[in-house]
């Protein structure tokens, strides 16, 4: 049963704010359960990125506040990996942070915002301008603020060397009184605390055990014959975008140990986020040991329908739903969307031990296929003898289940945001 938020406050109305809040990112992801649970307890959530597909009624689009917009691209590319900026792009940060405050002045007007939620807009400096607006709004205002912080910049190799440490120290997050900060691990709750004096409140990332998957044996029939896989082949399912730290490389080299008839990895998620380079690596590293590439994120939207020509689009969850193993090799995550969604829809995982698993998740006492960094023989015999012993594999993913529903739940989500959101009095 649901706790009610709004009995100790009026806070109606939610804004979440971010650079992208669409498709099947970990921060999208995450603002859509967030929005789940707060919307079942009566509140009103609206929406403001830079890309966006959410309901246009309770939207703004602001497409400067998109990382990817020509003029932040040219704002990032002057900034990082130098240590001095030119006056021009001083000028042309504040140029395009002004546009942007005033349209989240509208925002807020226009849907009458009593809460915001920056997600991760005030933590990893995709948009420079964009986290200096949400700043001086919420320094102006002095609204009631979550800011919902996934990634921070030290986590980031490409941002270490810049030309914009006054910023970051003013936004990247911002100290003020009206904010509230919540993290997804405890890793970065120690780092907001000892090198920013910022307390925070850690929220891991969540999915709803309480309502079990449904059953999508036809959807997998069709998909699996799309991506060229026969009944018996087993479909190994990397549920990552392709960027250098999902350490995709490692899944190339289970489905090649398998040594399998048909040797296929699906790739689930975007495959040039971030540059086509590393998926290139991907593809080059894949031929050479004999492994077939699937990527199939063209074909997976939010809900089932056709596209334009009259092509069946799937779920990420017909991807879980017809994957036999789930491969997460990551070198780093902020906390581990994938590695929940496997759990979820009850697939046997192999996972890296990446700093945050081994200090947020496995001391729940998951039973997962683990890999410290690299490939061995150990790991490829207990993937055969997990996916050769059905009672095996059903006592490991039902284990999991229970494991997760207890400490990752939606249930787990509201009770932290009952504490939070009851601290702001109106």
């Amino acid at each position: 049963m649901s706790t009610s938020l709004t009995s100790s406050n009026n806070l109606r109305n939610i804004g979440f704010i971010s650079t992208r809040i669409a498709g099947t990112d970990g921060v999208s992801l995450e603002i859509e359960k967030w929005t789940e649970v707060l919307e079942r307890n009566g509140y009103n959530c609206h929406f403001f990125a830079g890309e966006l597909d959410r309901p246009e009624a309770r939207s703004c689009l602001a497409k400067k506040a998109h990382f990817g917009h020509p003029d932040i691209i040219a704002i990032n590319n002057d900034l990082f990996g130098k240590q001095t900026r030119l006056p021009k792009t001083s000028d042309s940060i504040q140029k395009v942070k002004s546009s942007l405050k005033n349209c989240l002045y509208d925002f807020l007007e226009k849907f009458k915002i009593d809460l915001i939620i920056p997600e991760n807009a005030l933590a990893i400096p995709m948009n420079i301008p964009l986290g200096i607006a949400i700043t001086e709004l919420i320094a102006e205002t002095g609204i009631p603020t979550i800011a919902h912080h996934h990634d921070f910049s030290l986590e980031r190799d490409r941002f270490l060397i810049n030309a914009c440490h006054d910023y970051l120290d003013m936004a990247f997050p911002p100290a003020l009184p009206y904010i509230r900060h919540v993290v997804i691990n405890s890793l970065a709750s120690r780092q907001l605390s000892y090198q920013r004096g910022i307390s925070n409140e850690v929220i891991p990332n969540v999915y709803n055990f309480a309502v079990p998957p449904s059953s999508s044996d036809a959807n997998c029939s069709n998909l699996r014959e799309k991506i060229g896989l026969r009944k018996t082949d087993p479909f190994i399912l990397q549920p990552t975008r392709v960027v250098p730290r999902k350490w995709i490389e490692r899944s190339i080299e289970i489905v090649r140990n398998l040594e399998l008839d048909n040797p296929v990895l699906v790739i689930s998620h975007a495959t040039k986020d971030e540059g086509g380079d590393y998926y290139q690596r991907v593809l080059d590293y894949a031929q050479k040991t004999g492994v077939k590439i699937a990527p199939v994120d063209h074909l997976i939207r939010p809900n089932h329908k056709v596209d334009k020509h009259g092509k069946k689009i799937y779920t990420i969850g017909d991807i879980y739903q017809c994957a036999d193993l789930v491969t997460y090799p990551s070198g780093y995550e902020g906390f581990g969307n994938a590695f929940l969604e496997a759990i979820y829809y009850k697939k046997p995982v192999v996972v890296n031990r990446y700093s945050i698993y081994i200090s947020d998740i496995e001391p729940k006492g998951f039973d997962a296929i683990v890999m410290d960094g690299f490939v061995t023989s150990k790991i490829i015999a207990r993937i055969r003898q997990v996916l050769n012993d059905p009672d095996r594999l059903r006592e490991m993913v039902e284990k999991n289940y229970q494991l997760a529903k207890k400490s990752f739940s939606y249930e787990v989500l509201e009770e932290k945001l009952t504490h939070i959101i009851q601290t702001f009095k109106r």
